[in-house]
């Protein structure tokens, strides 16, 4: 038999797809619809009285003035899910749940009939329920999905409320628990401390009072803003990407493009108070803030460190128009950016290794990138060789050092003329006919590449 302690337990389920914004534009987001489920006990002990009457009287008035006032709300739907009222105990049915009211346009006078001729029969399977109640919800991409649970007990049927609440969170359907009780002791309180927060109610005024304010809750965003600082810690940089995720499930909560409003602060976001995030601020490289709790009527301040400065790779001539270069961290192999040359791209304050696929290959090291200043790197203005053979054949390319070669580059040996960019410097390309039986015939050509200079190779 369930033991009839408290009143009631609220689970909120969201999943939000808040779209980012789009600064060109004055074209805003369609608003989002919170769908409410209710999940009602209509088990045997909600006959039991309390205060002015019977447990089931005072929650279904309460429920049913709710939703009154959600019924003339725009963007707001509802459904209903009962259980404990189809099948009398002893025997005991565990599986007496029902979604008796699916959600659809105009239905809050389905709601309130169903509420109005429900009887306390049953038990209590709460965590069957709420394992039901995930799928409730059909498909919606603009929606955030709302569980609230009403019971006057604990679980009945040896299911696991706090073990369902904690694996929906982290598929993303349920968000933040909460938990209203009615009398209840602190053994069964600390019970629900797995669930979600706990909300005492003495008397059923301040149920009422309680469920007011999960409603509210419910249906309302708060306001935050962030600080992307600089080496100096004031709050200076701006317009990058910032993407929310809620930490415990992985989803993708919120895409903000950061943006200073007309006072020059950083301009303020709407966030859900009922999930803890991971923010990303996508600079280069990322910025992670994780933890980040915001609360209802508060304003909150998220603060990131993100001191930036500007770099561009430069060349004269236009050899090198379509040429990308990797940027890596100072002493690390990773790719974090391929840029243009000539074009500007803002970094981390650092050090920074550049990579540039050019023949030869040049590696520039320890470039530093300082806070809101643009450091310029010119590379040297390439030459340009024309290869032309009379027989096709095997030739390479060479840095000609004193007491060395290094290879850079094989030429095409089925081709008879090749056209190569490359760096001003010293050469050597050696070459030997296809179809030569002897390396005597190998030959060789040193030659000299000065920037903007062009000239031609025979063999």
């Amino acid at each position: 038999m369930k033991r009839a302690a408290f009143f009631p337990l609220i689970l909120y389920s969201l999943s939000l797809a808040l779209h980012a914004q789009i600064p060109l534009t004055n074209v805003k987001p369609e608003p989002q619809v919170t769908r409410i489920l209710f999940v009602f006990d209509c088990s045997q002990s909600m006959a039991g009285l309390w205060e002015s009457d019977k447990k089931i009287n005072i929650a279904r008035k309460f429920l049913i003035s709710t939703i009154d006032s959600l019924e003339k709300m725009d963007y707001v739907q509802m459904a209903l899910r009962v259980f404990g009222h189809q099948s009398p105990v002893p025997p005991q049915d565990c599986n007496d749940t029902k979604l008796e009211v699916p959600f659809s346009p105009n239905n809050a006078a389905r709601i309130r009939q169903k509420l109005r001729f429900l009887i306390p029969k049953g038990t209590t399977p709460i965590a069957h329920s709420l394992e039901l109640s995930a799928g409730d919800f059909p498909p919606c991409d603009n929606c955030r999905n709302v569980i609230i649970l009403i019971t006057d007990g604990i679980e009945a049927c040896d299911g696991d409320p706090c073990a369902v609440s904690q694996a929906l969170r982290k598929k993303g359907i349920i968000l933040k628990p909460f938990v209203i009780g009615i009398g209840l002791d602190m053994e069964f309180k600390q019970t629900y401390e797995c669930v979600g927060q706990f909300y005492d109610a003495a008397n059923e005024e301040q149920f009422h009072e309680v469920l007011d304010v999960v409603i509210t809750e419910a249906l309302n965003s708060t306001t935050a803003q962030v600080n992307l600082l600089d080496i100096h810690g004031n709050p200076t940089e701006t317009n990058v990407n910032m993407t929310f995720y809620n930490r415990e499930s992985g989803k993708i909560m919120a895409n903000y493009v950061h943006t200073m409003n007309n006072r020059g602060n950083p301009d303020t976001l709407n966030l859900d108070p009922l999930v803890t995030y991971r923010m990303v601020v996508h600079t280069i490289p990322p910025v992670t803030v994780d933890s980040i709790k915001v609360y209802r009527g508060k304003h909150t301040v998220i603060a990131a460190d993100a001191p930036q400065g500007t770099l561009k790779l430069t060349t004269r001539g236009n050899l090198y128009r379509d040429l990308s270069f990797i940027v890596r961290k100072d002493g690390d192999m990773n790719t974090l950016n391929m840029q243009k040359i000539n074009m500007e791209e803002k970094y981390l304050v650092g050090k920074y290794d550049l990579e540039v696929p050019v023949l030869p290959r040049l590696l520039i090291d320890d470039v530093r990138i300082k806070q809101s200043t643009t450091t310029s790197v010119e590379i040297p203005q390439p030459g340009l060789i024309t290869v032309l053979i009379k027989n096709e054949g095997f030739a390479s390319l060479y840095v000609r050092k004193p007491d060395d070669l290094t290879w850079i580059y094989n030429l095409n040996h089925n081709s008879r003329s090749e056209t190569i960019i490359l760096q001003p410097g010293d050469y050597e390309i050696v070459y030997r006919p296809r179809f030569a039986k002897r390396s005597f015939y190998t030959t060789t050509r040193k030659f000299s590449v000065r920037s903007g200079s062009s000239q031609s190779i025979r063999f």
